[in-house]
């Protein structure tokens, strides 16, 4: 059975991206990135929304990964190696390997995938991740808190989210992020 957890980057005061967008003052250093690496060798499934993917997806783009500068190339065989399921209305083909779309969150269907998965499942994206919370099937939160206030964006957590956490590991690092990886409880 896998561990699904739910992980991003998120700022001090709790957003995965500023007003505008945008989140480059999230980009690991080197040292956070091999740690981020050696997480990711566990993941055999990212359940991520739309605009994630579309983000994450010039991982399958080999013009954008040629012109990458080491270690961040390294993320490459993992993504690519990694069933993904974009949950999208709107997305018609995803347009690379190993990726399918889900029209709607079919929870007790995340279950037995979670229940028959030799790897671990993480969720992406604030919108799909508080939905997986609420449900109740997350078991770990999986959290880089970089070391700046950005004042305002998308919000890690919900309005209205509650959930018990126990400190499960921390790591911190010589820019000042921290990993912070919790059991949720209920």
């Amino acid at each position: 059975m896998g561990t699904l957890s739910y992980g991003m980057t998120a700022s001090l005061d709790g957003f995965v991206n500023s007003a505008d967008g945008t989140f480059d003052w999230g980009t690991p250093d080197e040292e956070v990135h091999d740690f981020i690496l050696e997480q990711q060798q566990r993941i055999g499934t990212y359940l991520i929304g739309r605009r994630m993917f579309e983000t994450m997806r010039v991982w399958d783009e080999d013009d954008f990964v040629a012109g990458m500068e080491e270690p961040y190339v390294q993320f490459t065989p993992i993504w690519r190696a990694a069933d993904k399921i974009v949950f999208s209305s709107s997305l018609e083909d995803p347009g690379i390997p190993r990726t399918r779309v889900e029209r709607s969150l079919d929870i007790d269907a995340i279950r037995r995938l979670k229940s028959s998965s030799a790897k671990d499942l993480e969720v992406a994206g604030p919108t799909l991740g508080a939905a997986f919370l609420r449900a109740g099937i997350v078991d770990e939160l999986c959290l880089y808190i970089a070391p700046v206030v950005v004042g305002g964006g998308t919000r890690l957590f919900q309005e209205g989210l509650s959930l018990n956490l126990t400190l499960l590991e921390e790591r911190r690092f010589g820019s000042g992020t921290v990993f912070l990886r919790y059991g949720v409880l209920s």
